[in-house]
């Protein structure tokens, strides 16, 4: 190829993102727990609703997604104006970078935050931002003192993913009353239904001009396949993203299965409530083998382990047992592994596994 035919800069420089492995060579049965997926699925109201959407294959979708933003406002008492659709929160987060940053500019996450925000700000030409936790933490303090006048995002997930843990509201209003003026606070709340009476963000998003809370379908709604993601934030904001969305960038059985999904809060409530008890079960199993995490607030557990020589030990043993988890080193913690938390007989399984790794130690 001709030199001259290069790519917009940045984009060479993005590292291709690795999902969460799902075989294991040489092994049957395996248990999937690296991507944290709903161990239980989508809800049967959102299945009968994809089944019911094959009759429509042939129609082309809505532009405006109306009644699934009329759904999701219902739900959560939002003003659905200010909701935006997209293939999963992913793609929320691309237009936010395409739409908010470019060359010269900086879009800061913390030190373990989701890789997405460094691809999607590079693929814009920015410069991704990494700035220091405090024990696996958000650090506020951190964040404010990295901000300068070439900051115009800033991206914390609250639960935030790989670690589990998050900070509390006047912490995340602290630090968009801190921002520079020319900087949006993003909130990414993927996993914000597996905290009970969590609003995600919501009433710092319409308290303040400077903030934009991500939701997805993928996690607790278990339609991680489908991809299915909204955002919230001023009307401005939100009109400005969907100026850059494609009119078609969700397809009928996407918005028909996902209104299904968010009216079935039952369904919610139940997922969330056994992720709560297994989630408590698995980290004390294994802290009481010398495995010790963070407190998590989402559906999954970093577990921490002496050095990443064990952390890779510990991974191929349950690779070898069936079991897939999440190495972490490229989110910088190459001394842990990521265990979505499954069904109660997954969650055993690891223990156990892990119990057994421990005593060959």
């Amino acid at each position: 190829m001709s030199d001259a035919i290069r790519p917009q800069p940045g984009i060479l420089d993005i590292a291709l993102y690795q999902g969460g492995q799902a075989h294991v060579s040489g092994v049957s049965n395996v248990v999937k727990l690296s991507s944290n997926e709903n161990p239980f699925g989508p809800s049967e109201k959102a299945r009968e609703a994809y089944l019911r959407a094959a009759h429509q294959l042939h129609r082309y979708p809505s532009t405006d997604h109306a009644e699934l933003r009329a759904a999701i406002a219902e739900i959560h008492g939002l003003d659905p104006e200010r909701i935006i659709c997209g293939v999963g929160s992913d793609e929320i987060i691309t237009f936010l970078c395409q739409a908010y940053a470019g060359p010269g500019d900086e879009v800061l996450r913390t030190e373990h935050g989701f890789l997405m925000y460094d691809i999607s700000a590079r693929a814009a030409g920015a410069t991704p931002v990494a700035v220091p936790e405090r024990e696996r933490t958000t650090d506020v303090d951190a964040l404010l003192a990295a901000c300068n006048a070439r900051t115009r995002l800033v991206f914390i997930a609250n639960p935030n993913n790989p670690t589990g843990t998050m900070i509390g509201a006047k912490e995340v209003a602290r630090l968009a009353e801190g921002l520079p003026e020319q900087a949006l606070l993003v909130l990414d709340g993927a996993y914000a239904e597996y905290v009970e009476g969590f609003d995600g963000g919501k009433a710092l998003v319409e308290a303040r001009d400077n903030v934009v809370m991500t939701r997805t379908f993928s996690k607790i709604y278990g339609l991680g396949g489908l991809r299915i993601g909204w955002g919230y934030g001023p009307k401005e904001i939100i009109d400005v993203l969907n100026r850059i969305r494609g009119p078609f960038n969700l397809s009928t059985t996407q918005l028909e299965v996902a209104e299904a999904a968010v009216r079935d809060q039952d369904w919610v409530a139940k997922c969330r409530g056994e992720n709560t008890r297994m989630r408590a079960w698995l980290a004390e199993a294994l802290a009481e083998v010398g495995v010790p995490s963070d407190t998590s607030t989402a559906n999954f557990i970093l577990a921490r382990f002496a050095d990443a020589e064990e952390a890779e030990a510990c991974d191929a043993f349950l690779k070898s047992e069936g079991l897939i988890v999440r190495k972490t080193g490229g989110y910088g913690l190459a001394n842990c592994l990521r265990i979505t938390v499954g069904d109660e007989a997954s969650c055993r399984r690891v223990a156990h596994a892990v119990t057994q790794f421990k005593g060959q130690r």
